[in-house]
Formats: structure tokens, C-alpha cells, sequence
């Protein structure tokens, strides 16, 4: 999480509330967030001295705004510059389709119904932010970065559609035994 607030914080200084809302709108697919992993990575990163804060009054609220340091970039430039690892794509859900057999046929059918539900719903969000991506016309200077956040939305796009036609085999399978 702290990499990933690093990441949104080069691109902008931001609030905590501006920082769940950015990672619920686009990176939901690699991290899920609650305020509170999201406020201890904060700590860990100011304790670290990678983000300072910066209090405003905006119509007269005070508002923290987090900011990325000289050393926070190192620490992310080291990060993003470090080998992909394989074995960090994971996914937990997973280990409940291994033990599903364990299920009432009704269950697992219903299971499976509601799961591709929620794939779809993912694959049409990410749809729309690729077909946006795609008509944005980015200046020079962010077009490297603009890029690969395109691609890691088409990523998760195309993932979804891999996934929702599994599932759809599977339910498939689960219906004709």
C-alpha cells in the first residue's frame, strides 16, 4: 500500500479522502482499501519520512494534504525499479473454488451466479475508463505514465472478460451434473 500512495502522491499531493477515492476508482483490482490500511501506511510513511503534511483551511474545514519528499521518491524509485515478481499475483478467492465441492449444488450455484455479477460489473467500470483512456489526448511530459496506467486498466478489463467466460464454464458444468 505504501508504493502504491507513493506512486499517487508523485502524480499529485493529496488528501487521505483523495487517496481511498483514487484507489477505489482505478486500483481496486490490486489493492483493496479500507481507511484504516490506508491511514497506517500513512503513519509508516511520514514516521519514515517519505510524505510530510501540509494543513489548509478549505471553506473552513481543515484539510491534511500529503506530500512526497526527495526520499520518498528514492524509496519509490527503488521500488519501481526493482524485478516484477511473479508470485505476487495471487488470488484468495481462489482457495474457495478449490474446497467448493465442500457446498450444497444450490449454493455453489448461486455462489458463482453472484460472483459473475460482480465481474461484470468490474469489467464494464473498467471499460468505461478505457474507453476514456483511450480518447485522452495526454501531454508529453506524462505520456509515459498515462500509458502503462492505460494498460493496467486494459489488463484488468481483459482479465475480467477472462474471468467471466471461466466462471461461466464452470457454472455451465455445475448446472449439467
Amino acid at each position: 500500500m505504501e508504493n502504491i500512495i507513493l506512486g499517487l502522491l508523485l502524480l499529485q499531493a493529496r488528501t487521505i479522502y483523495q487517496l481511498r477515492k483514487r484507489i477505489n476508482d482505478g486500483l481496486n483490482l490490486m489493492y483493496s482499501c479500507s481507511m484504516g490500511s490506508i491511514q497506517s501506511a500513512i503513519k509508516k510513511l511520514l514516521h519514515n519520512g517519505y510524505i510530510t503534511v501540509s494543513e489548509i483551511t478549505e471553506h473552513g474545514k481543515l484539510k491534511k494534504i500529503y506530500i512526497i519528499t526527495d526520499s520518498g521518491k528514492n524509496c519509490f524509485n527503488t521500488w519501481i525499479s526493482s524485478p516484477i515478481d511473479n508470485g505476487a499475483a495471487k488470488n484468495p478467492e481462489l482457495s474457495k473454488i478449490y474446497f467448493l465441492g465442500f457446498a450444497e449444488r444450490e449454493i455453489r450455484i448461486k455462489l458463482i451466479e453472484n460472483y459473475i455479477a460482480d465481474l461484470k460489473k468490474t469489467y464494464s467500470d473498467l471499460e468505461k475508463i478505457c474507453n476514456e483512456g483511450e480518447t485522452l489526448s495526454i501531454e508529453n511530459q506524462n505520456n509515459d505514465i498515462f500509458c502503462y496506467q492505460l494498460q493496467t486498466a486494459i489488463y484488468g478489463r481483459d482479465l475480467m472478460k477472462f474471468n467471466i467466460e471461466w466462471y461461466k464454464r464452470l457454472l455451465k458444468q455445475i448446472r449439467r451434473k
